[in-house]
């Protein structure tokens, strides 16, 4: 049975690490700042820069590491060592070096046996091979944080990246109305730089009013290719003929390819909202606040009603797509939504079978969808 860590063996050791380098740098810095000796000045304080160029300087700057944890503090106090910024614990030519491999089994050795009460350690790294030994051993020993950039092209980010924008705003004390967290995580992608830097710019707009509309977000965030996608597929759920077309022309021009936007954009959306009206008719459920309400209610459905859903990798419900499509499935009757799935295999026929105008082949298809009752 695996021995559990006690808070004294981790009080004092920490790792903050993922490939999210801006997230790293930011609650490495942080903590830092608050484990760090009050009132000690220079002397609670030892940063050795872990961004080495070869392996003989990555073997040198941990040693270096280890000679500061060995150290006492001067004055009776207790000090900081905070190996900053290593980049020698990834899977590169540098990190797999013997002479960098040894020198990070002799920290192990180090962590391993302790380093006292009146030493902490912090380490932060953005590329780290979780399968070498100075890893487990970090995980054995410390306080690790993993911060890792998320992967927009994975079914689900989109509910992960909403609490990293909330949370980031929230230290800002701004607000989001609901179409516009959704658009500015579209937009953002989930990176914590651009985050941050979105957020930024956004502040310094608002000056004491403290609620983001939709408006304001399309106007200060750059409308990336994942924005003008989501801006597409909010477009078709609301029924908007005239900027669902100018949104397809847009990508057509920025050159991306018919098939890509009908089955990246137009298929997804047509497909969430029949999908959502069919659970909602069902199961006599209501028109949705806010996807995270929507999301919850399915949550609540027996398993048979749920398993022909879209899943994650996980298994889970994609459901937060479902979320956004039922606030609008009401729109739509279900008829229509079938005929446009149709209209979408056509399309997708004419587009690899045939030479037709492929900005007419989509228009037709956002006709088919939104023109009737107009």
């Amino acid at each position: 049975m695996p021995k559990t860590k006690t808070k004294a063996e981790t009080a004092n050791i920490h790792a903050i690490v993922g490939s999210d380098e801006a997230e790293v740098k930011r609650v490495a810095a942080e903590l830092a700042e608050k484990l760090a000796s009050p009132g000690a000045g220079d002397f609670g304080l030892e940063t050795i820069d872990g961004a080495a160029d070869n392996a003989d300087q990555a073997s040198a700057r941990i040693r270096s590491a280890i000679e500061a944890l060995q150290t006492l503090p001067f004055f009776g106090s207790t000090k900081l060592v905070w190996l900053k910024n290593a980049n020698f614990l990834g899977d590169d030519q540098k990190a797999r070096s013997a002479v960098v491999q040894s020198a990070l089994e002799e920290l192990s050795e180090l962590l391993d046996r302790g380093i006292g009460s009146d030493v902490t350690f912090l380490i932060s790294a953005t590329d780290v091979d979780k399968r070498r030994g100075f890893y487990k051993t970090l995980v054995k020993r410390a306080e690790v944080q993993v911060f890792d950039r998320l992967d927009s092209g994975r079914a689900g980010w989109e509910e992960e990246a909403i609490e990293i924008v909330q949370r980031h705003a929230k230290k800002r004390k701004l607000q989001f109305d609901t179409d516009a967290l959704d658009l500015f995580v579209l937009l953002t992608g989930g990176d914590t730089r651009q985050i941050d830097n979105e957020l930024e710019k956004l502040d310094t707009f608002l000056g004491k009013d403290r609620l983001v509309p939709v408006d304001l977000v399309r106007e200060l965030v750059p409308l990336s290719r994942a924005g003008v996608i989501f801006e597409l597929s909010n477009a078709l759920a609301t029924r908007d003929l005239e900027l669902a077309l100018t949104l397809v022309r847009r990508l057509l021009d920025h050159g991306e390819s018919a098939v890509g936007i009908l089955l990246v954009a137009i298929v997804p959306t047509i497909r969430n909202m029949l999908l959502a009206k069919d659970l909602m008719e069902r199961h006599r459920l209501p028109a949705p606040h806010s996807p995270f309400q929507f999301i919850s209610v399915i949550n609540r459905l027996p398993a048979k009603a749920t398993e022909h859903l879209p899943r994650k990798k996980d298994g889970s419900i994609n459901a937060y797509g479902l979320g956004i499509a039922a606030q609008h499935a009401h729109q739509f009757e279900t008829d229509q939504l079938i005929e446009a799935m149709r209209a979408c295999l056509e399309a997708n026929l004419q587009l690899v079978t045939t030479q037709l105008d492929h900005e007419l082949i989509l228009t037709e298809v956002v006709v088919k969808l939104l023109g009737r009752g107009l």
